[in-house]
């Protein structure tokens, strides 16, 4: 018997969507802050450019660990990053939820992403596919690892003043 099949699937895909979604409405809020504290401490936010595997020795738009996320957001807040004055006001729709697999306390879960940035009264859509590793903790669940594969990431992009 696997250990996907040990587990009730359902319950388990209802829980990681419900904790996505709510990242998801977090970061359109700009409450970075407390997206911050969805981390573990050794967690890595990834935005690879192409379909690269190999994220620590391969150029990435992002490659983020504990301290260059801090130090992101607080580029946001004081506006030191050209690209986030002013901030861009976002939506994102998150769908095609799939549970990949699990390994002790960690969850694999994948899914589609479609974010319309507003800014300067001009809209642009980002699409991509995120593989998130979430942690099971006694106060519910971390990010471990979010991977980011935006569908033009090796074309022409501009910059961003929000998070994925």
């Amino acid at each position: 018997m696997t250990e996907m099949s040990k587990i009730d699937t359902r319950s388990l895909l209802a829980e990681v969507t419900a904790f996505i979604w709510a990242e998801g409405a977090m970061l359109d809020a700009r409450e970075y802050d407390e997206w911050l504290d969805l981390w573990t401490d050794d967690g890595l936010y990834i935005m690879p450019i192409g379909d690269t595997v190999d994220f620590k020795n391969s150029v990435n738009l992002c490659y983020d660990n504990a301290k260059m996320r801090k130090d992101r957001i607080g580029r946001f807040h004081q506006g030191f990053s050209i690209s986030s004055a002013p901030p861009a006001l976002t939506v994102r729709t998150l769908s095609r939820f799939r549970i990949e697999g699990t390994e002790g306390d960690l969850v694999t879960v994948t899914c589609a992403e479609h974010v319309i940035e507003d800014k300067f009264g001009r809209q642009r859509t980002w699409a991509g596919n995120i593989a998130y590793t979430l942690k099971s903790t006694e106060g519910g669940f971390k990010l471990h690892q979010k991977i980011i594969r935006l569908l033009n990431s090796d074309g022409m992009l501009n910059s961003f003043s929000y998070l994925f």
